[in-house]
Parts: C-alpha cells; sequence; structure tokens
C-alpha cells in the first residue's frame, strides 16, 4: 500500500492588507460598543475586557506605524455612528499624545505633548532663521510654566525650540506624535545624549509665503513642549465636585492668562529679532490635538473675515450694506460652515468656507461666525438650514443670537 503523504499546507489567504483591514474592521466596531456603554453606570466584564483589547490595539498601531489603520477605522466610524467616532478619534488622539511609563520598584510617570497656539501679526511677516537667537529669552521661556503654576513645580518641562507653521503641525501624524513622546521620554531621563529622530524629523521648515516687505501678515504658529511627571503628582487631580472642578479651571485659567501677559516680551524675542513691532495673541494650551484644532479653527476664521473684508473693499461697500447668509453644507463628503455676502440688489460677492468638525454643536458654529461678522459691522445676518449643492441656501431665516 502506498503510503500516505503528508498534505501540502495551503498557502494563507490571510495577507498583511487583510489583517490590517481586520484590526480597521476591529477598531470601529469596538468604539461603537464602548461609546454606547460609555455614560452606563456598570459595564459587562465583556465590555471592560474589550475596553483593554481597544487600547491595546491603539497602542500597537502606533508602535508599529501603522497610520493608514488608525485613520481608516475613523473614517469607517464616521460612516456608522457619530458617537463611535468621537469615542475612537478622541482615544487615539489621546494615546498619541500622552504615554504612561510604569516600572518596577519606580512611581508610575506620564508623559505628554502639549501645544500653544499662537496667532503673530507682523510686518512682512515672521522669517524662520530670525526666530530662537536669543537663548536667555527661550530658557526662561521653558522656566516660565512651571513658575507661572500651569505644570507643577516637580515636573519637568522642555520646549522645542522651533516655531511649527501650519503644514509642520498637520504633516505630524499619530504615529509620528507617538514617537516625538518615546524621543522626548528618552531625552528627559536618559544621562547620556540619546538620538531623537522623530523629533528632528518633525521640523521640516516653514512653507513658503507670498507676502510683501509692508504687508500686514497674520500667521499661525505653535510651541511644541512635553511635560513629564508623577501619575500621582496631587497638583494635576482635578476636584470630583461639579463646582470645585469649575473653580479650579477658573484659577488654571487666570494663571494663564497672566502668564500670557508676563511671557508675551519672551515669545516675541524668541520669534524675531529684539525690537520687532509683532503682535501676539495666545491661545489656550492643551494637549497636541486640541491645540492643534483650536489654532486650526481659530485662523479659519480669520482667514473667513479677511476674504468678508478684502470683497467689502472691492465693492466699495460698507459691512451694513450687505447681507450675509450663514448655514453648513457638504463638499465632495466634507462638512462645512459657509457664508455667502450678497449685494443689496441680491447679487452674491462673495462666498466663504471653514471646515465643520462633526463634534461641535452647530449652533455654537453658526453664533461664533455671526459674532464676528456683527464685530465687523454686519447687521443683516441670516440662517440656511443648508446649502444645496449648486451652492443656493435654504430655508433662510433670520438669525436670532440666543
Amino acid at each position: 500500500m502506498p503510503k500516505n503523504k503528508r498534505p501540502v499546507p495551503r498557502k494563507s489567504s490571510n495577507t498583511p492588507e487583510d489583517k490590517d483591514d481586520a484590526v480597521t474592521r476591529m477598531l470601529a466596531t469596538m468604539a461603537l460598543n464602548l461609546a454606547e456603554q460609555e455614560d452606563s453606570a456598570t459595564q459587562s466584564t465583556v465590555l471592560a475586557e474589550q475596553a483593554v483589547e481597544f487600547e491595546r490595539l491603539i497602542r500597537k498601531c502606533l508602535n508599529q506605524k501603522k497610520d493608514e489603520v488608525l485613520y481608516e477605522a475613523i473614517e469607517r466610524a464616521q460612516d456608522e455612528d457619530i458617537g463611535a467616532w468621537q469615542y475612537l478619534r478622541s482615544h487615539i488622539e489621546e494615546a498619541s499624545s500622552v504615554t504612561v511609563i510604569r516600572r518596577d520598584n519606580a512611581p508610575a510617570m506620564e508623559i505628554n505633548a502639549f501645544v500653544v497656539p499662537l496667532l503673530v501679526q507682523s510686518t512682512g511677516g515672521l522669517k524662520q532663521a530670525e526666530t530662537f537667537q536669543y537663548q536667555p529669552a527661550f530658557e526662561a521661556l521653558v522656566q516660565s510654566f512651571q513658575k507661572a503654576g500651569l505644570e507643577s513645580a516637580k515636573a519637568k518641562v522642555v520646549l522645542i525650540s522651533h516655531a511649527y507653521d501650519i503644514d509642520e503641525i498637520d504633516r505630524i501624524t499619530y504615529s509620528h506624535l507617538s514617537e516625538m513622546v518615546r524621543d522626548a521620554w528618552a531625552s528627559m531621563t536618559d544621562k547620556k545624549i540619546t538620538a531623537t529622530p522623530g523629533l528632528e524629523r518633525s521640523i521640516a521648515g516653514w512653507s513658503q509665503t507670498d507676502f510683501g516687505a509692508q504687508d500686514t501678515a497674520v500667521e499661525l504658529r505653535f510651541l511644541l513642549g512635553f511635560a513629564l511627571k508623577r501619575l500621582d503628582d496631587p497638583f494635576y487631580v482635578e476636584p470630583k465636585e461639579e463646582a470645585a472642578l469649575d473653580a479650579w479651571f477658573d484659577a488654571r485659567m487666570a494663571r494663564y492668562q497672566q502668564w500670557t501677559t508676563e511671557v508675551a516680551p519672551l515669545v516675541k524675542r524668541c520669534l524675531a529679532p529684539a525690537g520687532a513691532p509683532l503682535e501676539v495673541s495666545f491661545l489656550y494650551q492643551d494637549l497636541f490635538h486640541g491645540a492643534k484644532e483650536q489654532g486650526m479653527a481659530e485662523y479659519a476664521m480669520l482667514q473667513m473675515m479677511s476674504g468678508i473684508n478684502h470683497a467689502l473693499a472691492e465693492n466699495q461697500l460698507a459691512a451694513s450694506d450687505v447681507s450675509v447668509v450663514v448655514g453648513p453644507c457638504d463638499a465632495h463628503g466634507e462638512m462645512l460652515l459657509r457664508a455667502n455676502v450678497y449685494s443689496a440688489g441680491g447679487a452674491l460677492l462673495h462666498s466663504a468656507d471653514k471646515p465643520l468638525d462633526l463634534a461641535a454643536d452647530l449652533q455654537d458654529a453658526v453664533d461664533d461666525v455671526c459674532d464676528a461678522l456683527a464685530t465687523i459691522g454686519v447687521t443683516q445676518l441670516s440662517v440656511a438650514l443648508r446649502f444645496d449643492a449648486s451652492g443656493n441656501p435654504l430655508e433662510v431665516q433670520p438669525y436670532a443670537p440666543n
């Protein structure tokens, strides 16, 4: 009798692409399950285990630099459920910007990446080659975070001696930021000099601008820093009672506002030679993604108002001579908030858009735009339910502020 031959193993169809797609689907599904139970008083054992696996998968993707998996999972969750999309995006953002290090016989440590967005007005625009040329100002700026009570006196704080522009900050992916956090941890804890490829790669250089020498330029810049602290540092413990929590944040905001006044001269000196006529407006310090979003939103608003002002000047009209309709629109799958400017005769003079975050409250977003329009003198304001594919506003009603 012939001997039975060992069967030839089948080729696996489970390619790396298949595995990545499976992880993408798994993250989106987990986010949907966990988001639905987020406000529940009790969580099943199965969901508790899923939450642990959910965080592990996110960390694994970050460590393996699989940004495409994370971004595709966010897109998939967005198509399925806004709550799941918010849940997944927020957890990926936090995992990429905050790392907790636990070691035997040592307290647990946390390191995070924070950002301070700046709006800088100058004549002719900032010049990268002129920034961070005066070391004493930079050193004093770094020390100010603890002196002003923005970070714990027991923490370690470092600041990158570079003001990131919009394109640089936007190129930093989730895995790149996670790598930067690990680089910062190594440089802040190792006694020997260590390589920091993630940090070095993040400084790609500013994009070119076309400001003339005498033009008034308003530019968005980001100061990026890292804070290393004990996980149990009482300085960072937020009160549980609502009134106490509100007071805690109010006190923090007051310290921040005082800090902006005190460090404004240092920031100006870091951004330009002594005596340069700069005006700096500080947005609020936050973790990387929150601060980035805040800065982008504020800059988009400025661009919208600048475009409208330019249209008024071109048509030799005062703001009170025009009417503006504000409302959401869908531009090739991207949600925008649009402001159409019309002449007294009803002719469309200008259309300006700004990104609309799906997680944002639409009424708040409309109020912000209408407040800005009122500030420049627009008195005839209306709100549309939406703009159609041809750009026409639908179901227009007079704007009534809350």
